[in-house]
């Protein structure tokens, strides 16, 4: 996935900070111990002084037999030293590495990098702030299932659906709430379906919510700033070409929200039909809220994508008034 530099940077200021923080808190607390128990200064003076002299020895090609004794003379200083400082620890209380730097990342020290190559915990944080950046393109916040309110939807039956819009929306939500529950890359794709203020965009985002807490990379944001997006990264000549459209593909979980709402065109079109079918063939949930009908998404887009959300997703159908009428009234 293609990043811009600026993220690059971002990162790694990041990463830096925390190896810098850890080992300031590290010398903070050393240098209090030392404070109360001078001899654990003196013996690292000792082990800093013994490699000092085994490097004069080294440089000054000293003879070999002679090195060798400098250097058996100098280990048993600075293994001494150890032993001592270990035992003035132990009588405090502490573990061996108590005063050592508490890093973040233990396999890289909190530089990003082992030798040569990037480190896990860079590239999870630098594919975490993309994400982020992504999300701030939206206005909404991620909502909760225990917002959800149920008393605001009616209790007579519509004979259209046979049943009341309460009844459908107790299933819709423990649907919802099992999926969240269970959400993995296996998910099934969603489809909800229905009028304006029925709650599509409340329980998608609840889903969102819990798959982030489970540590899963969530892009959501409505179909219009979508396409907006993809279709500004794909005209410019930005050095962040493409990265937008990389994030939608790849992330674990894509939540768009009011397709159908946005202008039509010939490129919203094929971004589209390009999305959802890429998602498909790599297997990545994708779940989408519209106010349209499946007959309203056949002419407002082409059968190739109504077909393949038909096929490939599990449509939910909300029916009844709208509740956001009700809950400003």
């Amino acid at each position: 996935m293609p990043y811009s530099p600026e993220l690059f940077e971002r990162t790694q200021e990041i990463i830096d900070n925390r190896r810098l923080d850890a080992e300031r808190k590290a010398e903070e607390k050393r240098a209090a111990f030392e404070k109360e128990e001078p001899q654990y200064a003196k013996n690292r003076l000792i082990m800093i002084d013994s490699m000092r002299q085994v490097f004069q020895a080294m440089s000054a090609r000293t003879d070999t037999e002679e090195l060798a004794v400098i250097l058996q003379e100098m280990k048993m200083k600075n293994l001494a030293a150890q032993d001592d400082n270990r035992r003035l620890l132990r009588e405090h209380g502490m573990a061996e590495d108590a005063l050592d730097p508490k890093y973040t990342c233990k396999k890289c020290s909190d530089y990003g990098y082992i030798e040569t190559k990037r480190c896990e915990c860079f590239m999870e944080l630098l594919r975490q702030l993309a994400f982020e950046e992504a999300g701030k393109k939206s206005p909404l916040r991620f909502s909760s299932f225990e917002e959800f309110r149920l008393d605001y939807y009616s209790e007579t039956v519509n004979p259209d659906f046979g049943c009341s819009p309460r009844q459908r929306m107790e299933d819709i939500l423990e649907l919802c709430r099992e999926y969240a529950a269970n959400f993995d890359l296996h998910s099934q794709n969603l489809l909800m379906i229905g009028e304006t203020g029925l709650g599509k965009t409340h329980l998608s985002l609840a889903i969102a919510g819990e798959a982030i807490r489970k540590g899963y990379g969530v892009l959501y944001n409505s179909a219009q700033n979508i396409f907006s997006e993809l279709e500004r990264e794909h005209f410019s000549r930005s050095a962040k070409d493409g990265e937008f459209e990389s994030l939608i593909f790849e992330s674990d979980l894509l939540v768009i929200d009011d397709l159908g709402a946005e202008f039509s065109t010939q490129f919203t079109n094929a971004a589209l039909y390009n999305i959802i079918n890429t998602r498909i063939n790599t297997a990545r949930p994708t779940i989408i809220n519209t106010n349209l009908n499946l007959q309203d998404l056949e002419d407002k887009y082409t059968r190739r994508i109504s077909s393949r959300l038909i096929g490939e997703y599990l449509s939910l159908v909300f029916f009844g008034e709208d509740i956001r009428q009700k809950k400003n009234g």
